[in-house]
């Protein structure tokens, strides 16, 4: 299994969501980077399930640094995050051994691992495991902030309610995004988003959503052309959050329908500073960082384990049934993802910013 991303500063994921514990391994990240263990229970806090609008199952997600760190700073050798699964259910999980969820990896993850593989909760490829990118994440956060590189992410839709888009210098709506646990620029439309979930949810359904990520002051020259893009690293992790199925950057597919005078971003020269008038390459040219923000759209499926009765196969018969879901799931994830995604792309700039400068260039 192909757990491990990044080439420089990498990180690896383990555990399954029904399992003892779930964590990561946070490895080649620079030494004398600050680790604020308040600041990682903080973003573990966006991710946790609350309220009517999130699962039922509220794990303490509570972060155990095993190696490391010493004295509140990376040491340079592996970072180890160990959760500990406390609030599980395997018994709701009992029926779908063989009844495969629609929507889940339950038939193609049988399929691989020829039915070895931990049916419960979505096992391995749970959105459970991404407690352990968010605590990772937290740390990469911190190195990038401490180089003025700020990330943040917001609810652009969910179903069908839509939030305004960042500006052209989102630097202050990142730092306010960082203090709301529902990310909406807008905080007008956030009760019609979470009506909207609730809706959802009495009548035994789910919704998705889009998310929009700005990225500011990655310096200009990171990526590589071709194969290893900073479009195709970003998303290659973005796309390994479960029940993420479509990035775009800056103007993305609307681009498609525009003819190239209006495509282009004009250059100019400000205060001795190449920069562009406009934004809609999304702050990446060539598969290489011009300096501008980077703009990420990301769409987020509805969540599949929804309370409807659905058609499906059973795997030890072949014969064709229904099912219905019991346990406890989100009518909507996208509230939760979005400080997952800031993780994920935070280790992701990590590991191309110290390929491109130098692992210390990350250091405090």
């Amino acid at each position: 299994m192909k757990n491990t991303f990044g080439s420089s500063v990498s990180v690896t994921i383990f555990g399954e969501s029904h399992g003892h514990m779930i964590g990561t391994v946070l490895d080649g990240m620079a030494p004398g980077v600050s680790v604020d263990e308040e600041f990682i229970a903080a973003q573990m806090l966006l991710r946790k399930a609350s309220g009517s609008i999130s699962t039922a199952r509220h794990e303490a997600d509570a972060v155990k640094i095993v190696s490391g760190v010493f004295n509140g700073k990376t040491t340079g050798t592996p970072i180890t995050f160990i959760i500990e699964n406390q609030d599980h259910k395997s018994r709701d999980y009992g029926e779908l051994a063989y009844k495969i969820r629609p929507g889940h990896a339950d038939y193609t993850a049988s399929v691989k691992y020829h039915g070895y593989q931990d049916f419960r909760g979505g096992g391995h490829f749970s959105g459970r495991i991404t407690a352990g990118i968010t605590a990772a994440g937290a740390v990469a956060i911190s190195a990038l902030k401490a180089k003025n590189i700020m990330i943040g992410t917001h609810i652009l839709s969910c179903a069908g309610v839509y939030d305004r888009s960042f500006s052209e210098s989102p630097e202050c709506e990142i730092e306010e995004l960082g203090k709301k646990t529902f990310a909406v620029l807008d905080d007008n439309i956030q009760s019609d988003m979470i009506a909207k979930i609730e809706a959802a949810r009495s009548c035994g359904d789910s919704v998705g959503g889009r998310l929009e990520t700005a990225v500011t002051g990655v310096p200009a020259g990171v990526g590589e052309p071709w194969f290893d893009t900073l479009e195709s690293m970003l998303s290659h992790i973005i796309f390994s959050i479960p029940a993420v199925k479509g990035v775009e950057f800056g103007g993305g597919f609307g681009l498609a329908d525009m003819t190239g005078s209006q495509a282009n971003d004009p250059f100019r020269s400000k205060n001795g500073k190449i920069c562009t008038e406009t934004n809609r390459c999304g702050g990446i040219l060539g598969g290489i960082s011009d300096g501008m923000p980077i703009i990420i759209r990301t769409a987020v499926k509805p969540t599949p384990s929804i309370y409807k009765e659905q058609k499906t196969v059973s795997l030890n018969s072949l014969k064709n049934t229904t099912l219905i879901i019991n346990g406890r799931h989100d009518p909507a994830i996208i509230h939760r993802a979005r400080v997952v995604l800031d993780s994920a792309v935070a280790l992701c700039l990590c590991d191309q910013l110290a390929l491109r400068f130098g692992t210390d260039w990350l250091k405090s």
